[in-house]
């Protein structure tokens, strides 16, 4: 026997929480059948099908510019989402957010080889995870004895070398990269700011300039 359900609160569950947005929502599923005006419930087989109707239609996005054009450009019509957690791009974390516009940066400005120079652990390997699949990336551990040859190999492979001083960096490590000279300065990013969106948004801003 299935069981009715609030459609209100479905909706709010998957992140349909602001007024216009469950307006669009409703008018969608009832052009496709599955409910009607003044309908206040339905029934779960429905509502399994009432999700792939907006999963069709709609591309969840928040508020953030980045994100809204990807959602305009996906082929799919834009239905903001809040929390931000249902976000279909970003996910509502500010890494992540970071992360995808990073890679379609690179991608844009044929970026493909990126040095990262510092960072902890954990860092190191989130963003290996993240970007790895996308760009070549070389982590670049800054506690350990790295010679000024390694160093070399790397500024000349690299198409950006990001220099991250806010983090586990010793300065015998980073300075083999900042003072690489002047036929690698312009790849060279020296980040002094704490965060993984931090050191990818200034990167991105370093690519937009160089262009």
């Amino acid at each position: 026997m299935s069981t009715d359900r609030d459609i209100d609160g479905w909706l709010s569950e998957r992140g349909i929480t602001l007024t216009d947005a469950k307006l669009r929502a409703r008018a969608v599923l009832e052009e496709a059948g599955l409910t009607r005006p003044g309908k206040a419930r339905m029934s779960e087989p429905k509502l399994l099908k009432a999700a792939q109707v907006l999963d069709g239609r709609f591309f969840p996005v928040c508020s953030d510019g980045a994100c809204v054009k990807v959602a305009q450009a996906s082929g799919r019509e834009p239905l903001r989402v809040e929390p931000r957690s249902h976000c279909a791009r970003c996910g509502g974390s500010a890494n992540h957010r970071a992360e995808v516009a990073f890679v379609e940066t690179c991608h844009r400005l044929g970026v493909s080889k990126v040095v990262v120079v510092g960072g902890s652990p954990a860092v190191r390997e989130e963003l290996e995870s993240k970007l790895g699949p996308h760009i070549d990336l070389r982590m670049v551990d800054g506690t350990e004895r790295r010679t000024s040859d390694r160093a070399r190999s790397d500024l000349e492979w690299a198409d950006l070398v990001l220099v991250w001083g806010a983090t586990e960096l010793h300065h015998k490590v980073s300075g083999h990269y900042t003072h690489g000279g002047p036929a690698y300065s312009r790849k060279v990013v020296h980040v002094v700011r704490r965060g993984v969106a931090a050191l990818l948004e200034e990167g991105m801003t370093h690519l937009e300039r160089a262009r």
